[in-house]
């Protein structure tokens, strides 16, 4: 099993995840509507933060529930947690170890608040202090970097999302994300002929913004520790904000653009990066005046609903980052200094 294998085996996952969770998610969908919580408080660490972001974006759009991304740290090394009266409070790990995450949720449950796991490891200590746990069932991940793990985490939370609804058209459009996902992996052969371009690149700016916010910090999470460049994540509105200065001639600058309601904003600053800033754009898009910007177009299926645009997009940059390490001749199965399992307090 390889870093390259874990990410082509994403359809089957979620179709496993679709096909033997979906009726757990129901009726966790429904003790929430019972329970009727006022807002969610998230914990998370590096990907699985990521897949936070996502929740942050779906559920408060989808849901009408405001997500707080918890600060851990105030449980452990502050002993100063905040009063989570009315918390839907959930752990996102992949492997349910991390201290620090487990004592967010049992600060939680000691509180009195309904806890939700959605981890790997149905019996980590994350599930045993949850309530309710979604198994994103994604079987074992031996590559250092999480690519499979990231998008069933992804769609546990469209799969709550679309319950919490109730909403037959959403569920149906769940049902096609694995066919997304296997058309977004007939890409390989063309990233890896655009990675070599990408060869002596050592840093780089991510943008992404609403669904895809999420999708630009894990890509550029990926490239962080996998091929070592500088790659730092901005939504298009905060990029404006200052950092579009550091922006010349041939800086390379990497975006998800799919259409829908911010795209308009994306398009327009991939317009100006071109033609005033004369940028190097790298950009995953199903939209041809997006791709046009790009020297490097990595088109996605037509047609995903922006609210699941994540779990399509985020595919292309994965093998991007494989191929990128690759082609700057390191190791992408065992990345220098870190670990599978990082515990964190």
């Amino acid at each position: 099993m390889s870093l390259k294998s874990e990410i082509f085996e994403q359809p089957a996952v979620l179709e496993q995840l679709l096909a033997h969770q979906s009726d757990q998610v129901e009726r966790i969908a429904a003790e929430i509507r019972r329970i009727a919580p006022a807002y969610v408080f998230l914990a998370a660490r590096g990907t699985s933060d990521n897949a936070g972001r996502y929740a942050n974006y779906l559920w408060g759009s989808h849901n009408g529930l405001p997500v707080a991304l918890a600060t851990p740290s105030l449980f452990t090394y502050y002993a100063a947690p905040p009063k989570l009266q009315g918390a839907l409070v959930v752990g996102v790990s992949q492997s349910g170890q991390s201290p620090d995450i487990v004592s967010v949720l049992a600060e939680g449950r000691r509180q009195g608040c309904p806890t939700l796991a959605i981890t790997n490891a149905p019996a980590s200590p994350l599930a045993q202090a949850a309530d309710f746990v979604i198994d994103i069932q994604a079987g074992i991940e031996a590559a250092v970097a999480a690519t499979k793990t990231y998008t069933a985490e992804l769609m546990a939370i469209a799969m709550l999302s679309a319950a919490l609804l109730g909403d037959p058209v959403k569920q149906a459009s769940l049902a096609q994300i694995p066919a997304w996902a296997r058309q977004a992996l007939e890409l390989d052969e063309r990233i890896q002929r655009s990675a070599e371009r990408y060869r002596y690149m050592s840093h780089c700016v991510v943008i992404g913004r609403g669904y895809n916010y999420a999708t630009a910090f894990e890509w550029s999470l990926k490239m962080k520790e996998l091929s070592y460049v500088v790659a730092e994540p901005y939504s298009s509105a905060d990029f404006q904000h200052g950092p579009i200065a550091m922006v010349d001639r041939g800086f390379p600058v990497m975006a998800v653009a799919p259409g829908g309601k911010v795209y308009r904003d994306v398009l327009g600053m991939l317009r100006q990066l071109r033609r005033v800033h004369q940028a190097e754009l790298l950009i995953i898009s199903d939209q041809a005046e997006a791709l046009e910007q790009a020297q490097s177009p990595l088109p996605l299926p037509a047609d995903i609903p922006e609210w699941l645009t994540p779990l399509a997009a985020i595919i292309p940059a994965q093998l991007f980052a494989y191929h990128l390490t690759r082609v700057k001749g390191y190791d992408t199965e065992s990345p220098r200094t870190i670990h599978k399992v990082t515990e964190t307090h």
